[in-house]
């Protein structure tokens, strides 16, 4: 059975950057929940072709759905950063690879919708679950994992470089602390500790926005 797709925010505003051409090849890199994918396939009409990656194995789940209805779709579980590698040696179009040949590339990075609104993927302050953050959950450390073991001033390095916390310095020692008492494994508690931690609090902003940022 074809799977439903998630309606990204600015599908229109992508679809046309790409200047969709019948019959293209074209890569989506961040498949997310096949919105841009399904979109492509439809605009490429019977002869294109439509190659994506993610990740996230759930977000692989729902391309193999799509896959079936559609074999001018192909997805990969992969990191973007391996585009190179697909391109040359494992795509191919009527025997030879795509590489040289692909008509658009895109990148849609982030968290998506689903993966904030499921709370054991941890990536969410909304509401409590483990702490855990990655995209693909079978490989790599979880982000308690990796609280468990920073240096102070690495955990404040993450937190001001990528989330532009201005109280990465308080909320490094706080976490620092605490994980000497207990460990810090839920969502819930880190949210705790960055509320404690932060001395003022920006208007209709969660306070531990970036640091989950």
């Amino acid at each position: 059975m074809c799977a439903d797709s998630h309606t990204p925010v600015l599908l229109t505003e992508v679809i046309e950057a790409l200047a969709i051409k019948p019959g293209g090849i074209y890569v989506d890199c961040t498949f997310g929940r096949g919105g841009h994918s399904k979109k492509l396939l439809e605009y490429t009409g019977l002869t294109g072709w439509v190659f994506a990656m993610d990740k996230d194995s759930e977000a692989v789940r729902v391309g193999k759905d799509i896959a079936e209805c559609n074999p001018r779709f192909v997805i990969e579980q992969a990191s973007y950063t391996r585009l190179s590698d697909f391109t040359k040696t494992k795509w191919t179009v009527a025997g030879e690879c795509i590489f040289g040949r692909v008509d658009g590339v895109l990148f849609d990075l982030g968290v998506s919708s689903p993966q904030l609104a499921d709370p054991n993927r941890g990536f969410s302050f909304m509401a409590d679950g483990p702490l855990d953050m990655r995209m693909d959950p079978s490989t790599g450390v979880s982000a308690a994992q990796w609280l468990a073991k920073a240096t102070e001033g690495e955990i404040k390095s993450v937190l001001r470089v990528y989330g532009e916390e201005r109280h990465a310095g308080r909320i490094a020692r706080t976490i620092v602390g605490e994980r000497c008492k207990s460990p810090i494994e839920t969502t819930g508690q880190l949210v705790e500790l960055v509320a404690r931690a932060s001395p003022s609090r920006e208007r209709n902003k969660h306070p531990a926005t970036r640091t989950f940022q």
